[in-house]
């Protein structure tokens, strides 16, 4: 009997530790993303927000309207366009700071998107006390998709 009475709390202990969201969020800036990349946190200013879409279907309640806005988000070492989809569009407010949780990147005709779906979140904070680089634009790199093949394990160049 004295076994099993030792080993319930160790059990305990391990079960705890193994709980999602336990883990503290890491910050990343803008000018550290890469191309289909996921996982990011981060803070930014909202520096504009342009509607590309909005479709909408009133036959129904419960069809819900489509709404996209690209957003132009940065933070002290550049910026990025933000896709906001539906809900987030109001979020996306000029001026405002957001943090962004689980964000990953999306590649739209070679340039990178920044964009948080379901597993992610939008939270609007308290205004950041830094000024938006806005002359590192990473939507405006464009990126190419390149196959590298090795030939008789020889590298590459030679």
């Amino acid at each position: 009997m004295s076994t099993s009475t030792k080993t319930a709390p160790s059990q305990t202990p391990q079960q705890s530790n193994a709980k999602p969201g336990l883990r503290k969020p890491v910050f990343t800036k803008v000018e550290l993303l890469k191309p289909e990349t996921s996982g990011h946190t981060l803070v930014a200013k909202v520096l504009s927000s342009n509607p590309v879409l909005q479709k909408g279907r009133s036959v129904s309640q419960h069809l819900r309207q489509t709404r996209i806005s690209e957003c132009l988000i940065g933070d002290e070492t550049g910026t990025i366009l933000f896709t906001a989809r539906n809900d987030q569009v109001d979020l996306m407010k000029l001026g405002a700071t957001v943090i962004l949780r689980n964000a990953r990147i999306d590649m739209f005709k070679g340039s990178m998107r920044l964009a948080v779906d379901k597993w992610g979140r939008i939270e609007v904070t308290e205004p950041a006390d830094f000024e938006v680089k806005e002359d590192n634009n990473l939507s405006l790199v464009e990126y190419e998709l390149v196959n590298v093949q090795e030939e008789g394990g020889a590298p590459l160049g030679n």
